[in-house]
């Protein structure tokens, strides 16, 4: 799997490098302890070694790889690693989710069903990557609307990682058929029917039954982390 062109758009080549290097690290492709040159790298992406050491740094940041003199380590994602991803995503959207400003609302709800439906119509043509895209857009979108600079500043710190992790597992989703990515569209329906209650204890609900589901479609796919 690939990441999606709308999410490659306006990517610096760094970004765009890391970006291939860190789906294939997190999917395993790439195994923890195998070293990344820069001079293959560069090579393999016909490029320089300027952006490929800012990829470097990127994957580092994400704690994916531990930079050192004979080359970059990579480290990959234990469980722990993943638990404590979707635990930090949760206490974002959690927050976010209730701090949503009521005259915001209306054309967010509008904004979300439009979203959903582009998964919809991905998974119609069995576009795995798109429905990607659009999944992380959905949550993004609620983020952003919760109008909280610091909370944001936190998400844009994960995100590249959040959407290596959701392509990843959003091929397990569609490996187990039509009718279970339709569960996973639904569940992302019943985010915005809570949300339009604008009830704090039903949002919360909502979001811990979000990610109760979604860390076991992550124990599916990473079941030897």
């Amino acid at each position: 799997m690939q990441f999606p062109p709308l999410w490659m758009k306006g990517a610096s080549l760094g970004e765009r490098i890391a970006n291939v290097l860190r789906l294939k690290i997190v999917s395993g492709e790439i195994k923890p302890g195998s070293v990344l040159s820069e001079n293959r790298i560069a090579k393999d992406f016909g490029t320089s070694r300027s952006p490929v050491r800012d990829a470097l740094k990127a994957l580092s940041a994400d704690r994916l790889i531990n930079l050192e003199r004979m080359g970059a380590v990579v480290l990959g994602l234990n469980l722990k690693d993943l638990q404590e991803l979707y635990d930090v995503r949760y206490l974002i959207e959690s927050f976010a989710q209730q701090r949503i400003p009521e005259q915001n609302l209306d054309k967010l709800v509008q904004t979300l069903n439009q979203i959903v439906d582009q998964m919809e119509l991905a998974l119609k043509y069995q576009n795995q990557s798109e429905f990607a895209y659009q999944d992380l857009t959905f949550h993004e979108t609620i983020i952003i609307n919760a109008d909280h600079m610091r909370i944001l500043n936190l998400w844009n710190s994960l995100r590249h990682l959040v959407m290596a992790v959701i392509l990843v597992t959003t091929e397990e989703v569609f490996s187990h058929g039509h009718d279970h990515v339709e569960w996973v569209i639904d569940k992302h329906r019943k985010i915005i029917k809570a949300l339009r209650t604008k009830q704090r204890t039903v949002i919360e609900k909502s979001v811990q039954e979000y990610f109760f589901d979604s860390k076991q479609t992550l124990d599916k796919t990473f079941p030897g982390k």
